[in-house]
């Protein structure tokens, strides 16, 4: 009998004050949290299943953080490294800087007790070729950085009519990524760096041929306007996956378990009108339609069991230095 495909699953635990922050809210300068209850949820709807929760560095240094981090590593899930300070304008930073960012997240992981991170996500799926460059000289196995759709332009504009007055972010311009992702590869690949490196790429999966969204977010917003057609939408996406032979990566938010009361602040964000009982019952039922055709691992076990063979220069990453 032959071994079932495999799908990964990752959770990006973005924290309500990097919402905030992004949104232009001044409250988020007092680091408000939402993890004490986020993460406990997220365990218990995981159950058993081991996956990869990017974590930010931010976070990982102060208390509340630090037992999240190792609550999470104690239930056998892989840790990777999220940036430091979660600004969706990644993609603006200098070399310099992108090398503290990796850095001081990798510092405050291990402090929590946790192993050195191998893999990396982005903020906002920002990527260049810099961080490309310094993740393959610093030894991670993989960047899960970018989301291959035509809906990135959208949301961002979405997201900048609900910005505060005065916002920073001086990259919010090109936040979600640009037109030029619509063409970029769904499956998993091998980026040729300048110099002579190789990292592996596991982009988050959007829908075979439409390229539209299938990350828990997305999936939640149909599942509220429509129960039965977030479920056919996502039984779509498993099937089409499945006949063109990609490995779903899909990712979830903490905001996936959370209620609007458990994340003050976030009424703009989509999907917060929905109780948490709600979100944890659907997402309960995403991940077992997942189970069901795929074995499920995270994204460094999926790299690790993975023979990847497709290959891109990393001199096709845009807004690269």
């Amino acid at each position: 009998m032959s071994p079932r495909p495999l799908a990964s699953v990752s959770v990006d635990l973005d924290n309500l004050w990097a919402y905030l922050k992004t949104h232009g809210d001044p409250a988020w300068r007092d680091h408000p949290s939402y993890l004490g209850t986020a993460v406990p949820r997220l365990l218990d709807v995981l159950g058993g299943q081991r996956l990869t929760f990017f974590v930010v560095g931010a976070d990982a240094v102060r208390e509340d953080g630090a037992k999240a981090v190792a609550a999470i590593a104690a239930a056998g899930h892989e840790v990777a490294n999220h940036s430091f300070g979660h600004e969706p304008w990644l993609h603006r930073y200098s070399r310099d800087r992108l090398e503290d960012e990796l850095s001081r997240t990798e510092e405050a992981i291990v402090a929590a007790g946790v192993p050195r991170p191998t893999g990396f996500r982005g903020p906002g799926y920002s990527v260049t070729r810099d961080l490309v460059e310094l993740l393959a000289e610093r030894g991670y196995a993989y960047d899960a950085s970018t989301l291959p759709t035509w809906i990135g332009p959208l949301a961002r504009a979405y997201h900048n009519r609900t910005v505060r007055a005065g916002a920073g972010g001086e990259g919010l311009g090109e936040l979600f990524g640009g037109f030029s992702r619509v063409l970029a590869p769904v499956h998993a690949y091998r980026w040729r760096t300048c110099g002579g490196g190789a990292l592996v790429e596991l982009p988050v999966t959007t829908m075979p041929l439409l390229r539209t969204p299938i990350h828990g977010s997305y999936l939640l917003q149909l599942h509220e306007a429509s129960p039965r057609l977030a479920r056919a939408y996502f039984r779509t996406a498993l099937r089409l996956c499945l006949a063109r032979g990609v490995a779903p990566s899909l990712l979830l938010h903490p905001t996936d378990v959370l209620g609007g009361a458990e994340a003050p602040g976030l009424e703009f964000f989509p999907g917060m009108a929905a109780p948490g009982t709600r979100k944890v019952a659907w997402l309960g039922w995403v991940l077992a339609a997942l189970r069901e055709h795929f074995d499920v691992v995270g994204t460094g076990e999926y790299v690790r069991r993975s023979e990847v063979r497709r290959t891109r220069p990393v001199t096709r990453l845009d807004g690269g230095r």
